[in-house]
This record gives C-alpha cells, sequence and structure tokens, in this order.
C-alpha cells in the first residue's frame, strides 16, 4: 500500500507532525484531503487547519477509523494512555502504524498492538526546513510494503535511512539530539570570531554556513571526513595548529561521550509510557 488515493491519520499533530504535514503537501505527496490530524486542543486544531487545509479535530478515534495509515506522533509518556483509548487498537487492526515517539520500543509498540504492522521511526527538528534525518525500524509484522511507506513519507521532509531496532537509541542520540550539539558548537566557534573582532552576526553566519557546507561535502562527495580534513590542512598552516589545540581538549573524545550518554537516556525515554495505561 503505497499513498494514491489513501488516507494517513496523524495522531497528535504538534511540532513535529505538522512539520511532516508541510512536508507532505510541499511534495505534492498527499492532497490536504488525504490527511486526517488531531491535537488536544481544539485552538491548536484551528490553527493546523488554516496553515495546511487539513481535517484536524480532537478525536483520535475517528481519525484512526477515518485513515489507511497511521502516524502517531505524541509524547512517548502519551503513547500508551492514546492507544488504550477505546475502540483505538480495533480501529488500527491491519493498519500500517509508524511511530516517532523517542524512546518507545517496537516490543512496547507491537505488545499494544498485535494485529498492527508497526515501523518505529526517529526523526529530528531539520525536518521543519526539508533538512531532516528520519531513522526507521520495522516490527515483525512490517514488510517491504510497509517500510517504503514509511520512507516516502519520511523522505519528503529530508534523507530517510532504515536500521535494526537495536539501534534506534543510538540514533536518537545522534539524529534527535545532534542538532542541539551542532548548535553548541556553531555558538562556541562564534564566540571564537567575536573574540577576534568579527561582529557577532557576522561570525554566527560564517559559522552556520561553514558547518552547513562542511556536512555537505560529506553527503556529497561520499569521501571520509579525516581525507576532507586533510585537504584543507597544510604544512606549518593555521588549520593544523587549530586541530591541535581542539585535540589538546580532547574534542574527540568528549563528542563520542555526548553522544553515547545521551543514548543512554533515550533508552529510559518509554519506560514511563509502559507503566501508563
Amino acid at each position: 500500500m503505497l499513498l494514491a488515493g489513501r488516507t494517513l491519520a496523524i495522531i497528535g499533530c504538534g511540532t513535529m507532525g505538522e512539520a511532516i504535514v508541510a512536508g507532505l503537501l510541499r511534495a505534492g505527496l498527499l492532497a490536504p484531503t488525504q490527511i486526517v490530524a488531531t491535537t488536544r486542543r481544539h485552538e491548536a486544531a484551528e490553527a493546523v487547519r488554516q496553515r495546511h487545509g487539513v481535517r484536524i479535530s480532537t478525536d483520535n478515534l475517528h481519525a484512526i477509523g477515518e485513515a489507511d495509515a497511521v502516524l502517531i506522533a505524541v509524547k512517548p509518556q502519551r503513547v500508551s494512555k492514546v492507544l488504550h483509548e477505546e475502540g483505538v487498537r480495533a480501529a488500527l487492526a491491519d493498519k500500517p502504524v509508524i511511530s516517532i515517539a523517542a524512546g518507545v520500543t517496537l516490543a512496547q509498540l507491537q505488545a499494544w498492538l498485535p494485529e498492527s504492522p508497526v515501523i518505529r521511526a526517529m526523526p529530528n527538528t531539520p525536518c521543519l526546513i526539508g533538512q531532516g534525518m528520519t531513522v526507521l525500524a520495522r516490527g515483525q509484522r512490517a514488510g517491504d510494503v510497509e517500510v517504503a511507506l514509511a520512507k516516502k513519507l519520511f523522505d519528503t521532509v529530508g534523507l530517510c535511512l532504515e536500521v535494526e531496532d537495536k539501534l534506534m537509541d543510538a540514533v536518537t542520540s545522534l539524529g534527535a539530539s545532534g542538532p542541539a550539539f551542532v548548535y553548541v558548537m556553531i555558538e562556541a566557534m562564534a564566540d571564537g570570531g567575536v573574540m577576534m573582532g568579527l561582529p557577532r552576526q557576522v561570525a554566527l553566519q560564517m559559522a552556520a554556513q561553514v558547518f552547513q557546507g562542511a556536512a555537505r561535502m560529506v553527503l556529497s562527495t561520499g569521501f571520509h571526513p579525516a581525507a576532507l580534513k586533510d585537504q584543507v590542512t597544510t604544512p606549518a598552516g593555521c588549520t593544523i595548529a587549530g586541530i591541535l589545540t581542539m585535540e589538546d581538549g580532547r574534542i574527540r573524545s568528549v563528542l563520542a561521550r555526548t553522544i553515547q550518554e545521551a543514548a543512554k537516556v533515550a533508552s529510559e525515554l518509554g519506560r514511563d509510557s509502559s507503566a501508563e495505561k
């Protein structure tokens, strides 16, 4: 089942849910009439309707009943509560269900929805500007058709890959939390520019563009970052002097440990949801 003539329900159309709505509409993958969404507040629903022209309400069961596939975009602590609303699990039977709730595992989702093909997805906030990174993991009942559906959805807001479920905590820390770590590095590099006399806005714009350009070099060339680094690092030059200063601060270890620690916390995020009925 792909998307032609089909309807997608987005349960919990908050920041990320709305980013996906915008991506689907921008790509022409779905028409507004093919999207039915929900929020917790009537005011928020009306605002989304005004911005995108989709059908939206506060009634999860009605939205699921209207849909051929369902995206669960509520906070991790609310997933179990939403799925245990009266009639919801029966309405979801045999329908592809994609969850973007951080820390809620495929085992949890499959236990709550034993008759549904389930996919776990982890997008990040750059999806808001169509530059996101989303990673999928499929449940036992989800086949290539369901994965293709999910990939088609998330391709509208950036890159999309598939991994095994056991890697999703690492995905959450690197992919979903990663932008925050990059923002800290951009800010720090801009501070260095300011210290050396650059106006704040100039330094910030330069630092952000340096990150964007360097990232695109990695993605477009396929070269290892070390090889690209060596292209910039001339003998006795300023770049190697700066790199040695970074190494003095153990930047590689600090950044790698940052991902490790964030992954540990990510593994705990779904536990509250497990206990909630």
